[in-house]
């Protein structure tokens, strides 16, 4: 019983670190980054919403598709077809659209803190302002 100071400060600290994210979320979100989305774009290679929600699943389909079956070409939903490419600027790739890494890749992905491992093995693509 000597001890009750100790008990009720650990309780304390405790819930304090358990129920951290509900209070400490409370002064508000981060701005969600304006996109500069491509203006000589006629469509994506997917839905907007699609992209948005899976185009990192996307880009590593392609990956497996690429270096193990040796297959270059995607057909979208709608048939169009697009080179499976981040790189590839003079055909229907990522980059012929989406030309400026800082204002569309790096936007989203500082805001969710995340660190894509394209670079590792694309070149880096160079701002096309």
């Amino acid at each position: 019983m000597f001890d009750t100071g100790k008990v009720i400060a650990g309780l304390v600290i405790f819930v304090a670190l358990v129920t951290f994210p509900i209070w400490g979320s409370l002064g508000g979100n981060a701005e969600k980054p304006k996109l500069v989305m491509p203006t000589n774009a006629e469509q994506c290679v997917e839905s907007v919403e699609f992209m948005r929600a899976n185009h990192m699943q996307l880009l590593d389909d392609w990956r497996q598709d690429v270096v193990r079956n040796g297959n270059r070409t995607y057909t979208s939903t709608n048939g169009t077809k697009f080179d499976m490419s981040l790189s590839a600027t003079d055909k229907k790739s990522c980059t012929s659209c989406h030309t400026s890494k800082e204002q569309f890749c790096d936007a989203c992905h500082n805001y969710a803190s995340v660190t894509p491992y394209c670079w590792e093995c694309h070149v880096e693509p160079k701002e096309n302002i």
